[in-house]
């Protein structure tokens, strides 16, 4: 296939610009939201994957930008790792991580935030598990059940996905994902799908 053309790259500020638009629409859908606060901060986990336009740095921008969502701190991440893709064969294997945010977004608004960021990277969204770009998935939200048009959390194959829980698994060990379990128990139970550290 022929190569895709090299774009420039949006500056900080730009992306930056960007994602505070998306969170601004998202307030939008949640004006009745309690307003947030620095005392209302929720722990969210956040899956990244790529295997689209070199991978790794595809996902190491992302720890930067996930870290410059506004009301929102990256707290760790974890190493990336190596797995095979899930969807049609024929495409590249993907690169995969966990990040931990300390945020002060409400659910919806922090989706909001991660879609402008997967836009940024020219994420297409066609074929289903297709190639990416970059893929961001709210894993967890603090310890609530969210089930949304738009958002289902816990995220409702996470538990089935060795390249979701190995990577979690080295930022919180000890974590239970609500109506789950508790991550060691679904690391043993989950499908190999190859999940390695890079």
């Amino acid at each position: 296939a022929a190569a895709m053309p090299r774009q420039r790259r949006p500056s900080r500020r730009m992306r930056h610009a960007r994602v505070a638009a998306g969170v601004a629409a998202a307030g939008a859908v949640n004006r009745t939201a309690a307003a947030v606060s620095s005392t209302a901060s929720v722990v969210a986990y956040i899956g990244i994957g790529s295997n689209l336009d070199d991978p790794a740095a595809q996902v190491r921008r992302a720890f930067d930008e996930l870290d410059a969502i506004p009301d929102t701190h990256l707290d760790a991440h974890s190493s990336l790792y190596g797995s095979r893709p899930l969807g049609p064969s024929g495409q590249p294997d993907y690169v995969n991580a966990v990040a931990r945010l300390t945020t002060g977004l409400e659910p919806l608004q922090l989706l909001d935030a991660l879609q402008s960021i997967e836009r940024d990277h020219r994420r297409e969204r066609g074929v289903r598990w297709g190639p990416r770009t970059l893929d961001l998935d709210l894993l967890l939200y603090g310890d609530r059940r969210i089930e949304h048009e738009r958002l289902s959390v816990p995220h409702p194959q996470m538990h089935r996905r060795d390249f979701v829980l190995r990577p979690l698994a080295e930022i919180a060990p000890g974590l239970d994902i609500p109506g789950q379990g508790a991550l060691p128990e679904l690391l043993n139970s989950c499908e190999d799908l190859g999940a390695h550290a890079l």
